[in-house]
């Protein structure tokens, strides 16, 4: 552990567990008031705090997992409350973006190299201080606290992003969400949205803390080819304990199962030069196999341990098939077999084996090394001279609950005798048992013989543990799996050899692919079953792969990438962990690289909340503990952070939330395009329209002296009548900042950020708040988002969507300057060249061709030309109605007012 007193000094974060404030007890299971009956107002009060909303949304593209949790509090009361925040995430997870938003100012969280971030904790450890602690609260899950103080009638909005690849288990994948708000939610949301291109074969959903009758009633799900979406999303009446209750029944787990069609062996997704391969072959029989278990008999694992090892190992042994073949080895100070050779599974035997299991005593100290050699002797020896059972699949698995104490204790011997002895012909699973066991030394064994570890905690249920893990290996279909692709197509792959693969598993492989080779790339897989070999070949079907584009768009592009970064990610920290010296080094150079780039929290990375300080000047850090840790208790001082007091900034200095924006001071461009110019030495707006070709790109923005720009992409009115003018609206905003990396992509449809990159993907159904570097980006729900940017502008995007009535048919977007005082005098553009004062004049006020209008005489940088008094519509406030800006009309493109001709302003591409 970190710091001079041996404790993490690490901070936690959290979400989902939003206040710990005890919840009054219930009794028995909750009667739920039927939905004719009236109720009086529930009071959700509690200590003065609301949970004004509590949302979890996950999309799933190709098994790829996006969360992201929101919630709002409102502190209702005269004085400032200190809440604490909890959430738990998978321990597979990796966190990619936090943020707290209150008063209309953001605390964002940023990545980094731990050995950076964590400068200051080092310091508090030293003086006495603990910062925080990261806390792993159970088997699979991992949780974070937050401790925060919000003032009198302020709000706060909490936003946290994770991400994980779905692992297929026992014929299915398990979404798993923990819900603990501790007290009721106005708005109260699951919703979890499945994309599987092989199609979706089942879908279920379950909530451990309602009854099944409630579930029925409230858990809402449908899927329908390769779509499925599961919704909850319970009223504060629907959450109470009992009828008369102010406490809530949510507390628990909410899983989210689902399964694919595999008409195919295998299924081959390409795309953004990067490729994920899923290979989950059906219809194959189970082979046999040649099982030794090699079991810790020391004194330490007297009492409710052995009684379970022996449980589970009964219900084991009557699951072996008829043709299976097995041994059981003992280590204690001595080393000893029930048959030092395999048997077969008969019916006699198998009563043999129990007996043996339910006599058998333990034994002294702890000969790890001695008893995993004489397993893996038995394994070889059967290979070796048996003929009969040289083809079944042969499988090791060892229990303990300690350290080796007796024989070989020297880690480092004990595991280069294990890869001696078994040379890679077989897996080996570990499973440690209990807290005192050394579960790294485990996981490295594992590691480097095909195999996993897996901890087995001391519960009531360790007997299931141990037989839920053998179940999962209980059903080997193929041996020595090779997945092969076109040498020189590959840049970067992931792990593609396989010792088994099992019943109701799936493996995955994804990489990178040179960009010439996108057509033509194929994945080749051979294995072995028994004496026959197994052969079989994917291909990209690119027809198939241009629907799902149409239909999941930069959605699966960035998750295959992203994928791909996931997996890369995991399996250099699997490696580094068991490396030293230099290999080590340069694979923790690796990972850090690639977590960097794709904003993951790592054991090698930290995320600092910038910002926000405790009373000691400490910034909470986010932190991920490495896998198989256990739980720990907080420790030392524990800091609550204060949200500092924020006063609205007036409209030229405000970073981007909450700005007021007034008729006739805005600077934007909305609609067929119109763009409106306010010229503040004027007090006066100007207009202009652009007409150009859908799929034109328009250049609104361009900053030389940085290379921030804005571009934006025409779509047209798809509903247009033959013969009408065809409308053009922009449809698509490109805003990037080079100095930085920084790239948003804004459609009607979907937020992308660094979308050349893999960065994550936001609907408009999404609340955010993240931060890049100098850039800030808000995204308010349905309406609009903000994009600020340090020592630059601040610009707002507008949603218009189509409703009943409306004139036009398509979905499209406004795009608006908030704030542009601090851009370079270099800024061009349609819309930048603005930036900055000009001069014109207006004269020869007169009648116009519409005699309800009024034309003058206009003259711009010595260009003279006629403009029209008129109105266009500013809708920054109200997307659908819009508020009337009177303007002087500028016709033909903006001829005279803008330099050159418009046709300047076309560009390449929105980057």
């Amino acid at each position: 552990m970190d710091g001079a007193m041996g404790m993490r000094t690490l901070l936690c974060l959290s979400l989902v567990s939003l206040l710990t404030l005890k919840a009054m007890p219930t009794q028995g299971a909750p009667k739920r008031p039927k939905s004719s009956e009236k109720r009086q107002a529930v009071d959700t009060t509690v200590n003065g705090v609301i949970i004004q909303s509590l949302k979890v949304n996950c999309k799933v593209t190709s098994r790829f997992a996006h969360y992201v949790i929101t919630s709002q509090v409102f502190n209702t009361a005269d004085k400032a409350k200190e809440v604490s925040f909890d959430v738990e995430i998978p321990k597979t997870a990796f966190i990619s973006d936090f943020a707290i938003t209150t008063n209309g100012k953001a605390f964002f969280g940023q990545i980094k190299e731990k050995s950076i971030a964590h400068k200051q904790y080092r310091k508090a450890a030293i003086s006495g201080e603990n910062a925080g602690l990261v806390r792993a609260s159970g088997r699979t899950m991992e949780r974070f606290t937050i401790y925060l103080t919000i003032g009198p009638q302020s709000k706060a909005l909490f936003r946290l992003t994770y991400e994980e690849m779905l692992k297929r288990k026992l014929m299915q994948y398990d979404i798993i969400i923990k819900v603990k708000p501790k007290q009721l939610v106005h708005h109260f949301e699951i919703d979890v949205d499945i994309f599987e291109p092989q199609g979706i074969s089942k879908l279920d959903a379950q909530a451990s803390f309602l009854p099944k009758e409630l579930a029925t009633q409230l858990i809402k799900k449908s899927f329908s080819d390769k779509k499925g979406q599961v919704l909850f999303r319970p009223t504060v009446v629907q959450q109470q304990s009992c009828p008369t209750c102010s406490s809530t029944l949510v507390d628990g787990e909410f899983r989210v199962s689902y399964d694919i069609k595999r008409d195919k062996p295998c299924d081959l997704l390409v795309t953004n030069n990067h490729f994920a391969h899923f290979f989950a072959p059906q219809n194959l029989t189970s082979m046999n196999k040649n099982l030794v278990f090699v079991i810790d008999i020391s004194n330490s694992m007297q009492g409710a341990k052995i009684k379970q090892t022996k449980e589970a190992l009964l219900k084991i042994l009557e699951d072996l098939r008829p043709g299976d073949y097995f041994d059981l080895v003992l280590f204690g100070s001595e080393v000893q077999s029930w048959r030092d050779s395999l048997v077969l599974a008969s019916a006699a035997n198998l009563q043999a084996a129990r007996d043996f299991v339910q006599h058998f005593s333990l034994a002294g100290s702890t000969n790890l090394n001695g008893g995993l050699l004489w397993g893996i002797e038995i394994l070889n020896k059967a290979q070796r001279s048996t003929p009969s059972v040289s083809s079944h699949a042969p499988i090791l698995i060892m229990l303990t609950d300690g350290e080796p104490t007796e024989g070989v204790t020297n880690r480092s011997q004990i595991l280069k005798n294990v890869r001696n002895a078994i040379r890679g012909k077989f897996p080996l699973y570990n499973l440690g048992f209990g807290h005192n066991v050394d579960f790294k030394f485990l996981e490295v064994m594992s590691m480097e013989n095909s195999g996993r570890a897996q901890r087995i905690y001391e519960d009531h249920d360790a007997a299931q543990q141990l037989q839920g893990f053998y179940d999962q290996v209980a059903k080997p279909l193929l041996v020595d799996v090779e997945l092969q692709y076109p040498k020189d197509a590959i840049s970067a792959m992931t792990q593609h050899s396989h010792k088994h693969y099992y019943e109701g598993s799936e493996i995955v492989v994804a990489g990178r692919i040179t960009d010439h080779k996108r057509s033509s790339f194929k994945a080749d897989v051979q294995a072995h079953r028994g004496d026959q070999e197994f052969r079989t070949t994917c291909l990209v079907d690119e027809e198939e792969m241009k629907k799902l584009l149409q239909e999941r768009g930069h959605l699966l592009e960035n998750h295959v990438e992203r994928l791909w970064a996931y997996l890369t990610i995991q399996e250099l920290l699997a490696k580094w962990m068991r490396m030293e010296g230099k290999e080590k080094a340069n694979l923790s150079a690796q990972a850090l690289k690639m977590a960097l780039t794709y904003q993951f929290v790592t054991p090698l990375t930290s995320m600092v909340v910038k910002g926000l300080t405790d009373p000691n000047g400490l910034e909470p850090v986010i932190d991920k503990p490495l896998d198989g840790s256990l739980p720990l208790e907080m420790l030392g001082h524990r800091p609550s952070f204060v949200l500092p007091a924020v006063h609205q900034p007036s409209h030229s200095t405000h970073p981007g939330y909450g700005v007021e924006k007034l008729p006739n001071r805005v600077t934007g461009v909305d609609t067929d395009p119109h763009f409106i110019i306010y010229v503040p030495q004027r007090k006066d707006t100007l207009c202009f329209n652009i007409n150009e070709e859908p799929g034109v790109v328009l250049s609104l923005v361009q900053d030389p002296s940085t290379g921030f720009s804005v571009n934006g992409q025409l779509i047209g009115d798809k509903a247009r009548s033959p013969g009408q003018h065809e409308g053009t609206y922009f449809g698509r905003l490109g805003i990037a900042n080079p100095a930085t990396g920084f790239q948003l992509e804004v459609t009607p449809q979907n937020i992308t950020l660094n979308p050349g990159s893999g960065g994550p993907v936001f609907s408009w159904k999404d609340q955010a708040s993240l931060r890049q570097d100098e850039v800030v980006v808000t995204i308010k729900r349905n309406r609009n988002l903000v994009v600020s940017v340090e020592d630059g502008g601040t610009f707002e995007v507008i949603l218009h969507r189509v409703w009943r009535g409306s004139a036009i048919h398509q979905d499209f977007l406004g795009f608006y300057v908030l704030d542009s005082h601090r851009m370079s005098a270099r800024t061009h553009g349609l819309l930048g060249q603005f930036f900055h004062p000009f001069d014109y004049k207006v004269s020869d006020l007169h009648p116009g061709s519409d005699p309800t209008k009024t034309d003058a005489t206009m003259v711009v940088k010595n260009h003279q030309f006629t403009v029209t008094r008129g109105l266009q519509k500013d809708y920054s406030k109200d997307p659908r109605h819009g508020v009337e800006v009177t303007c002087w009309f500028v016709h033909n493109n903006g001829a005279g007012l803008i330099d050159g001709v418009h046709t300047d302003y076309i560009v390449p591409d929105i980057f």
